[in-house]
């Protein structure tokens, strides 16, 4: 279910949509700076003052518009989250509607992997910006997704706790470790979610 915002949009003076716009700017060159900074050095190596400098603006700006380094790493996510969900949500089958629930969520969970591999250390970081990652607005929706599809594909021991259980397998930290240190390739890592969900499915 989705909510709009019913609060009236208030027209402001020039000079309040001029800073707005310098706003805008502002964090759009922060956000160009720390995407250049992440390609050069990685995620652990940049820190606020080297975007501060090489975004041209004072320290105090960056803690300002960010808060902290995972406010920083959260915002960097948001576009590549939303594309993610828009994909579940809207996207083409298998991962969008029109496909069988089992093959949804197998494509889900290969999606998943693919995405944590790419993103997964400024997720890791970002993490750490809330006290309860499985209360995240995201997380809650992959939950509320990963629950729909089990209920849609039939099985009646449990979907929610099921969700929740399924979601554990594609934790950001396991993932990484698992490719990272154990030397798992992606390939076998969907592969397993196949296996997982199918028999979750099949044999309810």
């Amino acid at each position: 279910m989705f909510f709009v915002s019913l609060i009236p949009i208030r027209s402001g003076s020039p000079g309040e949509d001029s800073e707005r716009s310098d706003a805008a700017r502002n964090r759009e060159r922060l956000l160009v700076a720390a995407r250049e900074l992440l390609d050069e050095c990685g995620v652990g190596s940049l820190t606020m003052d080297k975007l501060a400098v090489r975004a041209g603006v004072g320290k105090g700006t960056v803690f300002r518009r960010f808060g902290s380094k995972a406010g920083l790493m959260m915002t960097l996510l948001s576009d590549a989250e939303a594309d993610f969900q828009r994909k579940f949500m809207f996207g083409p089958p298998p991962l969008g509607p029109g496909a069988p629930p089992l093959e949804r969520l197998v494509a889900f969970g290969s999606g998943r992997i693919g995405y944590i591999l790419e993103f997964g250390d400024l997720a890791r970081l970002a993490e750490t910006s809330t006290r309860n990652k499985f209360e995240v607005p995201a997380v809650l929706l992959w939950h509320s997704h990963l629950e729909m599809l089990l209920r849609a594909a039939g099985m009646n021991a449990d979907p929610y706790l099921m969700a929740g259980a399924l979601s554990a397998t594609l934790d950001t930290d396991r993932i990484l470790h698992a490719v990272r240190a154990q030397g798992i390739t992606p390939e076998r890592l969907a592969e397993s979610w196949r296996e997982l969900v199918t028999r979750v499915v099949r044999q309810d």
